[in-house]
């Protein structure tokens, strides 16, 4: 098999050209937003104060809760055209060409899509600088000199997507290099194990240990060094369990489920539990943020009452926004790509329902149920975890106080409609990818 004939094989198809879009899209908003968490927080650790260390702890939390999550979103981002390349690579495999050509050709597709995105990320990040230094802190603004990274930290970043990029790829290629045959019979199903509870739970309880123990007998920068690790832990926790969760509830539906549109909601998450996580795994990080937002609120309520600590207070308040806004734009861009991808990679499904005289509002209210049904326990679950992390720290009254309560339903609300609107925004391309057939 020659490089002209895997050209041809791996150049899209009639109607893919969208499936190359939209990993596009999702690299250039992952490299952009951690180009500025990264550029933003950057200035903090130039002081030398006595503030400085309270500065850096809390820079360090949110680039964990906001660089985290985003990370997660770029090895989604290396996966939206996987049912695409699957076929057409197993095609390949089905002809004779090796498992180390299929991983090849794989793995450059995937880092030249990366690298793509990330260029226009990058771009964007350098159009977005002039705005990012009016920001202000301890009374003045962050400048461009404090947010515009060095060449040398911008290469990495870039450089650490496309490494994310082909590792997500070589990882996906598992299937396709094991039993080709069954990709192009789509006989393969996507399980995961009660393993992941056991872990999730392990997991969360060593944190909370941890937690607990190193503020009293660990120095400051050990402290937010581990506190960081083990946020960042507890952040990759909520994606390993979130799929199991997702199962299990959707097992439960499939069995209470009276009416086609439950049925086909139901069967649509059992089918793929880590697909369908990843169109709602935004709320769970929105929700994990929104903790510490909440607590943030009711600790500057109380910190507003000593003078000499208004600067940090109003501070506080802009790094809480500005996380805030992060994590509605990685909200967006998650569910927003993944369920497009989703629409796209489901044209065949679509097909055999419209030829099985199934009519779209049904199919549009089923997919809507598939991802607004688990929404809820992912919110409250997801938060439930970060509240765990925060007591021994922040302690009950904190979480509990009527502006942390009032803070977290308003962000987890906000998300909530973000997803929303987006199953509406995308009945269009579910529309068209039922005309066409």
């Amino acid at each position: 098999m020659n490089r002209h004939v895997l050209a041809l094989l791996l150049r899209p198809g009639s109607g893919e050209r969208s499936l190359i879009a939209l990993p596009l899209i999702a690299f250039g908003v992952v490299t952009t937003l951690v180009l500025t968490v990264i550029g933003g927080a950057q200035s903090f650790w130039t002081w030398t104060d006595e503030m400085a260390p309270i500065y850096q702890a809390l820079a360090a939390i949110a680039l964990v809760l906001l660089v985290v999550p985003l990370l997660s979103l770029g090895g989604a981002a290396a996966r939206l055209s996987a049912r695409r390349r699957d076929e057409r690579l197993s095609t390949l495999r089905l002809l004779g060409v090796s498992p180390a050509g299929v991983t090849a050709a794989t793995v450059i597709e995937s880092v030249l899509l990366a690298g793509v995105g990330a260029a226009a990320g990058v771009l964007t990040y350098l159009a977005a600088s002039p705005l990012i230094a009016l920001i202000p802190f301890r009374g003045e603004a962050l400048g461009l000199a404090g947010v515009l990274l060095p060449p040398v930290q911008v290469s990495m970043v870039v450089l650490g997507v496309l490494l994310l990029a082909a590792l997500s790829a070589v990882i996906g290629l598992r299937r396709v290099v094991i039993s080709p045959l069954g990709v192009r019979m789509r006989s393969t199903v996507t399980t995961v194990h009660w393993i992941r509870a056991v872990i999730a739970v392990g997991v969360l309880a060593i944190a909370y240990a941890l937690i607990s123990v190193f503020p009293s007998v660990a120095g400051f920068v050990t402290t937010i060094v581990v506190l960081a690790g083990l946020f960042a832990a507890a952040i990759a926790v909520l994606n390993l369990l979130g799929p199991w969760i997702l199962r299990v509830t959707a097992t439960a539906q499939l069995r209470r489920a009276e009416r086609p549109d439950r049925l086909l909601a139901a069967r649509t998450v059992l089918n793929s539990p880590k697909a369908a996580w990843r169109q709602i795994g935004g709320i769970a990080m929105a929700s994990f943020i929104a903790v510490f937002a909440g607590t943030g609120v009711s600790l500057m309520n109380v910190m507003g009452a000593a003078e000499a600590e208004a600067q940090l207070a109003a501070d506080m308040r802009t790094g809480l926004i500005i996380t805030l806004i992060g994590s509605f734009l990685m909200v967006a861009a998650s569910v927003g790509v993944n369920q497009a991808s989703d629409v796209l990679d489901q044209r065949e499904l679509h097909r055999s329902l419209h030829h099985l005289g199934m009519p779209l509002d049904m199919v549009v209210r089923a997919r809507r149920r598939a991802i607004m049904s688990p929404l809820l326990i992912t919110a409250i679950g997801s938060a439930v975890c970060a509240g765990v992390l925060v007591f021994p720290l922040m302690g009950l009254a904190l979480i509990t106080a009527p502006e942390s309560l009032l803070t977290i339903v308003a962000v987890v609300t906000a998300g909530i409609g973000i997803v929303w609107l987006t199953t509406r925004a995308t009945r269009p391309l579910l529309a068209r990818s039922f005309a066409s057939v």
